[in-house]
């Protein structure tokens, strides 16, 4: 009854691991929930937005032909009425020029709010529209990435998985060969102490020698069989608990770099280009907004202000701290030991010793090589984050040009779409923005697979350095007390 309260039961081990394996499927599903509501919320807020600037143009372009035909009424009265003044009259009283400069004030905000309807439809919605576009395009990118990363993730906890039950078969054979060798050496030592009884019989039965030496040969050569066999499932055993302790090394280290540098990386994917392109459209908005009408500063500031805070970093912050439970990395799988195997480290005594040691300078070679490329890969990676920067961050957001009263209604127009938002210089932005996305996901991709294999091999070879380092100091020890032992 104590071993059975002591000892975890094969049963239960594997309960606990699928739960906890459960668990973090639970978690990886609702991280794409949650990035997916980011995205469709991002969505919704772009379709508003677009909504609301669509309907401001047509409010500006109906306000404008008001304007246009008030000021028109009024100019033509004064023009019939010119034909019966005096040459005289031309000297205007100061009232009178005043109304002609109201008149012409008139005409110029018709003209200004011409120019807004034809930034709004032709700059600020196209804008709205094509991060819309984009925050399709880049969540699905990332989610195809990051469904990579899942599966690894769950690859690796699969490759725990196998290993952890072949230790726990090798441990169960290990354990069941050595009951039967201990059996074995019980009857031994029963036909020992037989043999003193028996040797007073053999003078009387000398017929019934033979045959208890046979007896005796039988016990011999079945307690060496059984020496061998558990010899044998030992050194499996030691072998299989070391691949496990590997495996869980390995498996605990891919999992804590997901959850603390591969999701948050996997966020500012989402992110890429989001915040800067939203900043340049509102910045589009409040530059026409600001150089029509300076008297609105003041409620204008408050958008300016909610603009100069859009933040990648505080946003990704923002979501990862709304949910907590579903970012925050998951307990370390802990080593479960098998029916009371007291073992919970790496074995590096013989004769598994130069196994280690062959495994540990093949790890130490390949991370040397490894780290070099994902070292070059990574800078790549930073100098196309820098292409991309200054692409989404290009200050292409200012209109005043736009509000020069030097040129025609048309020409202010034509200007205007002609200068910020041209078909020749959207296609040659579009295109060069998007082959470099492509090119940073492609190196981004490669950059993470190449860390988390990084991670993986570092966490084994750091075991194995830790182990065989142990290893040495106590076979030296052995060796040494060996020696005195010997002199002595």
């Amino acid at each position: 009854m104590s071993s059975q309260t002591k000892f975890k039961k094969d049963k239960e081990i594997i309960a606990e691991y699928e739960a906890q394996i459960k668990e973090i499927r639970t978690q990886l599903v609702e991280q794409f929930k949650c990035l997916e509501q980011q995205s469709e919320s991002r969505l919704q807020l772009l379709q508003d937005l677009q909504e609301f600037f669509r309907r401001k143009a047509e409010i500006e372009l109906e306000y404008s032909r008001s304007l246009e035909k008030l000021a028109e009424r009024f100019s033509s009265k004064i023009r019939s009425s010119r034909e019966h003044q005096f040459k005289k009259d031309q000297y205007l009283l100061s009232p009178v020029n005043c109304w002609y400069l109201v008149l012409h004030q008139t005409r110029r905000e018709s003209r200004d709010h011409a120019t807004l309807n034809d930034i709004f439809m032709n700059n600020v919605i196209v804008r709205l529209s094509q991060i819309s576009e984009d925050v399709i395009r880049l969540f699905k990118k990332s989610k195809e990435i990051g469904l990579q990363m899942h599966e690894e993730l769950l690859k690796v906890t699969n490759e725990l998985y196998t290993v952890m039950k072949t230790y726990h078969m090798y441990h169960a054979e290990s354990i069941s060969a050595e009951s039967k060798l201990k059996e074995a050496e019980k009857q031994e030592e029963k036909q020992f102490n037989k043999a003193g009884e028996l040797s007073m019989n053999l003078l009387r039965h000398a017929e019934d020698r033979p045959q208890r030496r046979s007896s005796v040969k039988k016990i011999e050569k079945m307690k060496e069989k059984r020496q061998a066999k558990y010899s044998e499932n030992k050194l499996k055993c030691t072998k299989a608990r070391n691949d496990y302790l590997l495996n869980l090394a390995a498996t605990n280290a891919a999992i804590s770099k997901y959850y603390i540098h591969d999701v948050s990386d996997l966020i500012d994917c989402c992110d890429l280009g989001f915040h800067a392109s939203l900043a340049r459209t509102f910045r589009t908005y409040l530059s026409a907004e600001y150089n029509l009408e300076t008297s609105r500063h003041e409620g204008l500031d408050v958008i300016e202000n909610a603009v100069d805070n859009l933040d990648s970093r505080s946003d990704k912050h923002t979501v990862m701290d709304m949910c907590n439970q579903v970012f925050c990395p998951p307990l370390k799988f802990e080593f479960q030991p098998h029916m009371g195997d007291e073992v919970c480290q790496v074995s590096a005594q013989q004769p598994v010793q130069t196994e280690l040691l062959m495994r540990y300078h093949q790890l130490q070679s390949r991370l040397a090589t490894l780290k070099i490329e994902n070292e070059e890969v990574r800078k790549t990676l930073d100098a196309t984050m820098q292409t991309l920067q200054d692409m989404l961050t290009v200050e292409d957001f200012d209109v005043s040009d736009a509000f020069q009263h030097s040129r025609s209604t048309e020409s202010v127009k034509s200007a205007a779409s002609e200068t910020y938002m041209s078909k020749i210089n959207i296609a040659k932005r579009r295109a060069n923005q998007q082959e470099t996305e492509m090119f940073y996901f492609t190196k981004f991709k490669e950059y993470v697979n190449g860390s988390n294999l990084i991670t993986k091999l570092q966490a084994k070879h750091d075991l194995l350095k830790q182990t065989l380092g142990e290893g040495e100091r106590a076979e030296c020890g052995t060796t040494r007390i060996r020696g005195k032992l010997y002199r002595l």
